[in-house]
């Protein structure tokens, strides 16, 4: 199992042959409702498109997640899972293969080589709607991503390869946060005593504008999240991943 982060909840994993892109943002300006004078965000440079992608995981509808100029430079018929507000981005665009995953449901994917992977849709943000994490399983690893550290409390206690979590809190003033990754981390220790915690979400480089970064707080870093892996679960490790390069997980 191998991954290479892009920035902000950007992913690609890849699974012996099997090439999966979880929430890309690759290319182009990221806008909420087509404002950006409330919030623009571009990398400093836009990322190549991955040859052979083999499957595409969305956890939310929101255009961070389900970013449209990413997805319209990818192959129609590449098939999609995401969230019910994810798989309605997906299917406007023209996408072919979507399914469409409540919390609790799952989905197997195979690209042919033999080896499946499970997906299954955990409870994640309500932002507003209900979003997804996903429990992901394959022979090479088992992994865990939800983007802004919500926990769903009917997973039971398990031990897994993996985390892609954030490890800061981010929030705005009467909202309170709205990603709870320091918060969230303790409990994701050990809940499932990973090996690797990889940190995402705050990550990447890029040039912010708008309203909305001006009053955005954080709380927290990768130094406190070290600290929280040694009380909790000290046999995990800690990667804040550089964009672009690509990190083996060995199981454990």
């Amino acid at each position: 199992m191998r991954a290479t982060y892009f920035g902000a909840n950007g992913w690609q994993l890849v699974f012996s042959n099997l090439n999966v892109l979880l929430d890309p943002w690759l290319v182009g300006p990221l806008c909420f409702g087509n404002s950006p004078w409330f919030f623009e965000s571009r990398f400093l440079q836009d990322w190549p498109i991955p040859p052979a992608v083999d499957l595409v995981l969305l956890t939310q509808g929101l255009p961070d997640h389900a970013h449209p100029p990413t997805l319209k430079k990818l192959e129609r018929s590449i098939p999609v899972v995401g969230s019910t507000a994810a798989a309605q981005v997906a299917s406007a665009l023209g996408f072919t293969r979507v399914t469409a995953l409540a919390p609790g449901q799952s989905h197997q994917h195979a690209n042919g080589a033999g080896a499946h992977l499970t997906i299954t849709a955990t409870a994640g943000a309500a932002v507003p709607g209900q979003e997804n994490g996903f429990l992901l399983q394959h022979p090479d690893g088992r992994l865990y991503a939800e983007p802004h550290g919500f926990l769903d409390p009917t997973l039971p206690p398990q031990k897994l390869d993996a985390v892609i979590t954030p490890v800061v809190d981010l929030g705005l003033p009467l909202v309170g946060a709205f990603v709870r990754g320091q918060t969230v981390l303790p409990r994701l220790l050990e809940r499932f005593q990973p090996r690797w915690v990889l940190a995402s979400t705050a990550g990447g480089q890029t040039q912010t504008s708008g309203l909305l970064p001006r009053l955005i707080w954080s709380r927290g870093s990768t130094a406190t999240a070290t600290g929280l892996l040694k009380t909790h679960a000290p046999q995990a490790q800690l990667l804040d991943p550089e964009p672009g390069r690509c990190y083996p997980l060995t199981p454990s």
